[in-house]
């Protein structure tokens, strides 16, 4: 309990001294540069200040509050996290939110209001929205916003610096296209928008646009760098430039020459298209110093849509992905069950190493996609359960075990969850496993005209669960990268609208869920490839095709609550995985799952 004290002590004397710079509100954002979801260590500011460790949760530090704003994947995580520390939790992406700007131009009564942000963790239209709202509110005049990049430099002494990495070029053979082709695609479609040039700050838009991978962030292979494509050149800014490979197609500069680049290339570009979404609001005004208002042009860039709908050879190495990944996934499971059932003391820790550690052996693995979580019992009620190294429990044959795990190989990237039954369930742990099993399943076998976006058919997941009073916070689907970032967009299946259609070619995740604070979470989560499945007189209708390739557990399904189509999917789906995966398996494992899949 002391330690626990003097913990949080040490986070309320960081904010203590972010209160000092005398600020009315600062606001503390949980991404970096680059609007990365995942962000490196040097980023890790909102943890630094709290302790919170969730991918998403941005701070608002006031005279007398100080508040963090994230999503239902972290409710009860912040709540554990954030006690003890004056810090108070605002629920995100619930009915009766209240966003960051609405309270911060509620909350004061006096004018002006001084409100600070690090300009280099805020996009540009995180900043517009800001003072459309604060205008609104307090009228002009009536605040002001102040941008203090790195803020947190004064009392973060051991702050760690931006990070490098080994970086690799990857072979057209791999990719499907060579960067050239998707540097002239680009520059084609900057002429559409009439502009010459286009700056670039998302590091998954880089690293695919360029075929380029690194590991700056830990579970993304990207380079921390921008990149200005001009009419002539593709200029790229990275740390450590000596240690780059050349490349014929690219030209290397500085990551801290930003200033110089723009200057020399100025009058080369013409008019210069940017991403308000990614690029951060500090190095917009930088750009403002060399380009004038009407010689900017604001759009969402065009790479997020093309590198989200994969060619041919991308196809090829998901297929091949998550048959590799499938492999290791039953040899683990076949693991996991011999071993707990057989009285071996196994904790969530050690579960998620054992895992990590066959994905490994594979060829081609270049690392996981995120960090494996591994929760047994109650903490699969956090749907993003951090499992400790060390305290983590122990699993026991009883209950539900739940695993989201995922590797990067430099043929693809997957995403996958099981929940496992280790032994004896609770009825209502069976009903939990059924009803999301059946609302995975019929997603699996939607067809849809096509059009059609993910928040118009993601309540096919809901049904079986709503019918019950049943429901889970968090989205349905997010797109996976090819051998890039886990999640990506534009397109998602979620209940919040987001019009982008779901075009053939696009790899989503199918992962509805159920969370029991205090019991159970459950989980099933597989890739499927959107594609064409018929033509008719009423035009092109499309559906999914299950990628993932590992099998789903029967043991606990209560079989009357799947009706005939489902039951059918199901047994099709096992016997599929037991044919492709058989010969691949030790023998041992092969007539375990030969078994699963009855």
């Amino acid at each position: 309990m002391q330690i626990m004290a003097e913990v949080n002590t040490m986070y309320t004397s960081r904010i203590e001294k972010v209160r000092s710079l005398g600020y009315d509100a600062v606001i503390v954002a949980a991404t970096d540069p680059h609007a990365s979801e995942y962000v490196a260590p040097r980023w890790k500011q909102v943890e630094w200040l709290t302790g919170f460790t969730g991918e998403a949760g941005d701070l608002v530090i006031t005279q007398d509050h100080a508040g963090l704003w994230t999503d239902s994947r972290f409710f009860i995580q912040a709540g554990q996290q954030l006690a003890g520390t004056g810090v108070e939790l605002h629920k995100t992406r619930v009915p009766d939110e209240v966003t960051i700007p609405q309270w911060l131009a509620e909350h004061f009564q006096q004018k002006p209001v001084r409100i600070a942000y690090d300009g280099l963790c805020q996009s540009v239209e995180t900043i517009k929205t800001l003072e459309t709202t604060l205008r609104a509110a307090y009228g002009l005049g009536g605040y002001e916003l102040i941008d203090v990049p790195d803020m947190l430099s004064q009392w973060w002494t051991d702050r760690p610096a931006i990070p490098h990495s080994q970086v690799v070029w990857l072979e057209e053979k791999m990719m499907g296209e060579t960067r050239q082709e998707k540097l002239t695609w680009l520059r084609g479609q900057m002429q559409k928008e009439g502009c010459g040039a286009m700056f670039l700050s998302s590091l998954d838009e880089i690293a695919w646009l360029l075929n380029v991978r690194g590991t700056d962030i830990d579970y993304n292979p990207y380079v921390i760098s921008f990149l200005l494509v001009t009419p002539q050149a593709a200029i790229w800014l990275v740390r450590s430039v000596s240690e780059v490979p050349e490349c014929k197609d690219v030209i290397l500069a500085d990551y801290q020459v930003l200033e110089d680049v723009l200057e020399d290339r100025k009058d080369e570009c013409g008019r210069l298209f940017i991403d308000p979404s990614t690029l951060n609001s500090h190095t917009y005004a930088l750009i403002r110093k060399f380009f004038a208002e009407s010689q900017i042009c604001f759009g969402n860039s065009p790479v997020i849509l093309r590198k989200a709908v994969k060619n041919k050879k991308e196809l090829e190495g998901f297929r091949r992905a998550v048959i590799e990944d499938g492999v290791a996934m039953e040899s683990f499971l076949y693991w996991l069950e011999t071993s707990v059932r057989g009285g071996a003391q196994v904790t969530e820790w050690e579960a998620a190493e054992k895992l990590n550690s066959l994905r490994s052996g594979v060829e081609g693995f270049r690392g996981l996609s995120f960090a494996t979580i591994s929760a047994y019992g109650p903490n699969a009620a956090l749907p993003h359960y951090s499992t400790p190294r060390e305290g983590s429990d122990f699993l026991k044959p009883r209950g539900l075990y739940l695993c989201d795990s995922g590797s990067h190989y430099v043929y693809g990237t997957t995403d996958i969850t099981r929940t496992v039954p280790l032994g004896r369930c609770s009825r209502q742990e069976k009903e939990d496993y059924t009803l999301v099993l059946k609302g995975m399943i019929d997603l699996s076998l939607a067809q849809f005209p096509e059009g059609t976006a993910g928040c118009q058919i993601d309540a096919l997941a809901r049904r079986p669960l709503w019918a019950s009073g049943r429901n889970f916070g968090h989205g349905t689907g997010h797109g996976v990268g090819f051998y890039l970032g886990v999640h990506e967009g534009p397109q998602s299946i979620r209940q919040n609208f987001n019009p982008q259609p779901l075009l053939p070619g696009m790899v989503c995740s199918n992962e509805p869920g159920l969370y029991r604070a205090g019991k159970h979470g459950v989980r099933h989560e597989n890739l499927v490839l959107c594609r064409e499945q018929d033509r008719t007189e009423f035009g092109r209708f499309l559906g999914f095709e299950t990628l993932t390739c590992c099998h789903i557990d029967t043991s606990i399904v209560v079989k009357k609550l799947l009706n005939e189509s489902e039951r059918n999917w199901l047994r099709a789906y096992n016997r599929v995985v037991y044919r492709m995966l058989k010969g691949r398996l030790a023998p041992e494992v092969a007539r375990w799952l030969k078994k699963k899949c009855r």
